[in-house]
């Protein structure tokens, strides 16, 4: 399909291979995916990254510089994290998806683009859009096809598919003679939430193909936390503070 689709999901679920593998599959797979992570940015930069600007638009601004939107055309653009984009750069945003073209910072001119955007959050949009931090005409605009990533947690069914991927994979990179992980190990890693979703279980395979002595995983090379659910328990409201003081200071 060529329509704009909107990911959501939990962070670590895999929406940017979701978004790759959209764009390996469309019509324009032989054209460039660009991607801009818009919680990355500082706001006052997300207009020139997104939109360009021309020479003299700002200090600094030594030449006419074309924007991330520019440089996808005729390919894909991945705006990750869409709804921490401010709203005057949404307004600018829907204006483009609209007319189907690009005026640069301090410029005039209009820039013909043609393309296919792909956006992805890891908030509900629905709740951002009625607290008035997202812009109701833009979600729809964006959502033609929605997709959800569902967190681990919900399709434990991949884990053991996953942790042979990461297993091949991380064995190949440091050298490591084929490791498995034994029926008690692979249980518990069944049986443990995932709070941080696939990117956390692939960075503890890659931690325990480094730091096994056996050619098989055992349960007690597992981390404490992986291990015992009370002690998660507790480390999981620790992390919860975390998110949630990392969510305020974005916000502010």
């Amino acid at each position: 399909s060529d329509a704009n689709v909107f990911i959501e999901g939990e962070s670590g679920t895999g929406k940017e291979l979701a978004a790759k593998a959209l764009h390996a599959k469309s019509p324009r797979a032989r054209r460039p995916l660009i991607k801009i992570n818009c919680a990355a940015l500082p706001k006052d930069l997300i207009e020139s990254e997104l939109f360009g600007h021309v020479k003299g638009a700002f200090t600094g601004a030594t030449s006419d510089r074309p924007g991330l939107i520019e440089e996808a055309h005729k390919g894909s653009l991945l705006l990750d994290e869409i709804t921490e984009v401010a709203e005057k750069n949404q307004v600018d945003l829907l204006r483009v998806l609209q007319e189907r073209e690009v005026v640069r910072g301090g410029g005039h001119a209009r820039v013909p683009v043609n393309v296919r955007v792909v956006a992805a959050t890891n908030r509900d949009p629905r709740e951002q859009v009625a607290e008035g931090r997202f812009r109701e005409d833009l979600f729809y605009r964006l959502s033609v096809i929605p997709i959800v990533v569902p967190p681990l947690r919900d399709r434990r069914e991949d884990l053991p598919v996953l942790v042979a991927t990461f297993l091949q994979e991380f064995c190949a990179r440091h050298d490591r003679p084929a490791r498995t992980f034994s029926g008690p190990a692979m249980q518990a890693l069944l049986a443990f939430p995932w709070p941080g979703n696939v990117r956390q279980l692939r960075n503890l395979v890659e931690r325990l193909v480094i730091t096994s002595p056996g050619a098989a995983i055992e349960i007690q090379d597992l981390p404490e936390e992986v291990r015992s659910p009370r002690l998660h328990d507790t480390l999981d409201l620790k992390e919860r503070v975390r998110e949630a003081e990392r969510e305020a200071i974005l916000r502010a």
